[in-house]
């Protein structure tokens, strides 16, 4: 049996003891949750048992700092300590070895939001999506797909939407860059992460302007506190382009300086060409060079973190997707094939994208009375070269230049709870950004500055937990424009108000219900209001329209989460209405120009509706054989004309039979997976409306061995064989801007080693 023992440290008012702690207790070599855990805060009555899937909940706690003992028969006692500031969701994953375990530091995870659950990828599932982009690692979550220029350019896309709807908090600052187009990946290493969570919906009262369509949590690890060095080396190799990626992090405290840390880590990325089942890729190789940083401090009252990170990687565009002369454009289009075929190479030739971002964080709280006051401010570099095909400059230098700075801070404040049950946070925040252009005019050079203001409260009783909350943000932009040769200056303000409304309903320990409604907007963004242009990343012509209004989304969403012993299921449903919703409509004709022919698309607006539902289903068959399943569904509608909207994802359901082999010989939680992923064809399509008709259904398979081997008592070794598109199927996905040109990657095996020490 494994007891739970806290001593609670500081003084607390009783009448300020309304915060609670729930998640589960799992063997970390198994993945099996511990039945029968007891949980007891001492000189309290409240306790918990974990029941037969390791949950618990404990209620009625105070704010603080508290000791915590934990026994397994036949252990030592190891002492710990666990920090509470507000209600919290945690999960405990527990070794067992020969010596005692060593003292460890939980630290409670803050939730922002009761009613709006975030879906997260952490230990052995973030595991298992290394070396891949963050769009790659993100589409394992239900409701999350890709938006793809290529074969090495993904986006996450959530429920339909993405780029400037799609908010990316990087280690709790707004990730800013040149996010508008659709081939600007997100500018983060995944390896800097030990989570990446996803909150699903408007999330507009905590995060601002542009979280129309949810928000991305990438979140590190905790610095240390304790002195010691530990760390992890990540290799991993992928058959397809011969991509080698090397990631290493080391970690530690300072001996004579209790409570702080530090931490440094990188990532080396190369490949070449990709593959698809019939052929080679023309230049579709990558580089990648990141580095990050971190120093900090913290106790129960006070504590302050530096971050650091630059991301800089050199991507090739698919020469097949620059094309001479309209005729040629619509052959390709026709046929399916690229007109450029290469054999494998490391060489990255025009077109390519040459981007770096520089990131530094600093964050600091204070503890004053029980309530928690918190800063964090911002500078943000962007710089984004894509090099043209053709020309005689461009060669010599980048036919585009974007260059963007931004500074951003926030001041929120937690205060202790008040008249025994309401907690919640005020804050306000400011950013500043400024961005310049060079090369070809595609959009204007502009400065932006944007202020906000939020509350939200939240109100926890026996089965109800309820939150609402309200926002108001300002926006003001000055856009240098050019009309022909003349520079015409255009101001431009934006305000709005955002809320949120929401409640949980814990029927019962195995039966909880989720309801939201949220509202969040987005202003159009300049590429959508002035872009006149070839974009050569994107392979495409696109022309903006100066008179698009904002963006207003009235999102709501209800979810149902329910667990026996052997099955647990989670099923949400959801509608987003946006008025004025902003899309590039392909037009009718490409476009030829002195660079080639394109495909053009023009932005537009209408009012539109997303519908869909998500399920999430894991069976245990037997102790050792578990199911998943995972569907997704979308129906996206342009309410003004009276038809499907374009570019939206298809319908998709995914199957996963994993099998725990247990331990054999020193390889401790041994698993074989085969998953099955079918993607039916984008049939709710407007006619006539784009270049060429969304592709045919496809089905991929793929297959997964993992292990664990204990060297030393603080040594390990995880490795990990995986297979996707395992029967090399020919296909094409309508997400994917590239589909035009070519095919979609083929058969690509892996082979992943984590060395912790």
């Amino acid at each position: 049996m494994l007891v739970l023992i806290s001593g609670w440290l500081p003084a607390q008012k009783p009448e300020h003891c309304d915060c609670f702690v729930k998640g589960t207790v799992k063997d970390r070599e198994t993945g099996q949750p511990i039945a029968g855990a007891i949980l007891a805060v001492r000189r309290t009555p409240q306790f918990a048992t974990t029941d037969a899937e390791g949950r618990y909940h404990l209620k009625n706690l105070c704010q603080g700092d508290y000791v915590v003992e934990c026994r397994i028969v036949g252990y030592k006692l190891t002492t710990t300590k666990i920090s509470l500031q507000h209600s919290a969701e945690e999960n405990l994953n527990l070794s067992e070895e020969e010596v005692h375990l060593q003292d460890v530091e939980i630290t409670a995870r803050r939730v922002w939001s009761l009613s709006q659950k975030p879906t997260t990828l952490e230990s052995d599932a973030l595991d298992q999506a290394r070396g891949q982009t963050l769009g790659d690692a993100l589409k394992n979550i239900t409701g999350v797909t890709m938006l793809q220029t290529g074969a090495t350019i993904a986006k996450p896309v959530i429920h339909g939407l993405h780029s400037n709807r799609v908010l990316i908090m990087n280690n709790g600052l707004r990730q800013e860059g040149q996010q508008w187009g659709s081939e600007h990946a997100p500018e983060i290493d995944p390896f800097v992460a030990k989570r990446l969570s996803v909150v699903k919906g408007a999330a507009g009262v905590r995060y601002g302007s542009d979280a129309v369509g949810g928000v991305i949590l990438v979140e590190p690890d905790d610095l240390p506190t304790q002195k010691g060095t530990n760390g992890e080396l990540n290799t991993v190799a992928f058959s397809n382009g011969r991509m080698g990626v090397l990631s290493g992090t080391l970690q530690g405290g300072f001996s004579h300086w209790r409570g702080a840390g530090w931490r440094v880590q990188g990532t080396l990325k190369n490949g070449g060409n990709i593959q698809t089942p019939d052929y080679f890729l023309a230049n579709t190789g990558a580089r990648e060079q990141n580095f990050s940083a971190a120093i900090g401090y913290r106790n129960a009252q006070r504590g302050a973190e530096i971050f650091y990170s630059r991301f800089q990687t050199n991507i090739g565009i698919f020469s097949g997707a620059h094309i001479g002369s309209t005729t040629d454009l619509l052959n390709v289009i026709r046929n399916g094939e690229p007109f450029i075929k290469s054999d494998f190479t490391r060489q990255i030739e025009r077109p390519n994208q040459d981007i770096s971002h520089d990131l530094l964080k600093i964050k600091a709280f204070w503890m004053i009375r029980g309530s928690r006051l918190q800063l964090t401010a911002g500078r943000q570099f962007n710089y984004r070269g894509e090099w043209d095909l053709h020309g005689p400059q461009a060669a010599l230098r980048p036919s585009l230049r974007f260059r963007i700075s931004t500074y951003s801070s926030e001041l929120v404040w937690e205060h202790k709870p008040t008249r025994q049950k309401i907690t919640g946070q005020i804050g306000l925040s400011g950013l500043y950004q400024r961005n310049t252009t060079g090369g070809r005019p595609l959009i204007p050079d502009f400065e932006q500055l944007n202020a906000g203001i939020f509350a939200i409260e939240r109100l926890v009783q026996d089965k109800w937990e309820w939150e609402a909350g309200l926002r108001y943000d300002w926006r003001w932009m000055w856009v240098s424009e050019f009309v022909g040769r003349i520079l015409t200056p255009q101001n431009l303000h934006f305000s709005s108000v955002s809320g949120t409304v929401g409640a949980v309903f814990n029927a019962s320990e195995s039966l909880a219900f989720r309801t939201n409604f949220g509202t969040a907007w987005r202003p159009p963004n300049v590429n959508e209001l002035y872009s006149r242009g070839v974009h050569h990343g994107a392979a495409t012509f696109e022309e903006g329209d100066a008179n698009l209004s904002p963006e207003t989304a009235y999102n709501f969403m209800t979810s149902a989460e329910y667990h026996t012993t052997h099955w647990h299921v989670e099923v949400g449903m959801y509608r987003n209405l946006i008025d004025n919703y902003i899309y590039a409509q392909p037009q009718p004709e490409p476009v030829l120009t002195i660079r080639g022919a394109f495909p053009y698309f023009k932005y537009t607006q209408t009012r539109a509706t997303f519908t869909g539902l998500d399920l999430n289903s894991t069976w245990d068959v037997t102790p050792k054989l578990q199911h998943t399943t995972k569907l997704s569904y979308l129906r996206a509608y342009d309410q003004a004309q009276n038809d499907y909207l374009v570019l939206i994802p298809a319908n998709r359901v995914e199957n996963t039979l994993l099998y725990n082999f247990g331990t054999i010989w020193k390889s401790g939680n041994t698993q074989a997976s085969v998953g099955h992923l079918w993607v039916d064809k984008q049939r709710r399509v407007p006619p006539n409306s784009d270049f060429m008709p969304p592709p045919a259904a496809y089905h991929l398979w793929s297959v997964q061995l993992s292990g664990e081997i204990t060297l030393t008592e603080k040594q390990q070794l995880k490795w990990g064989l995986s297979a996707q598109n395992l029967l090399d199927t020919a296909y094409r996905d309508y997400l994917n801007r590239f589909r035009y040109f070519s095919l979609e990657q083929g058969r690509n095996l892996s082979v992943r080693i984590k060395y912790i020490f």
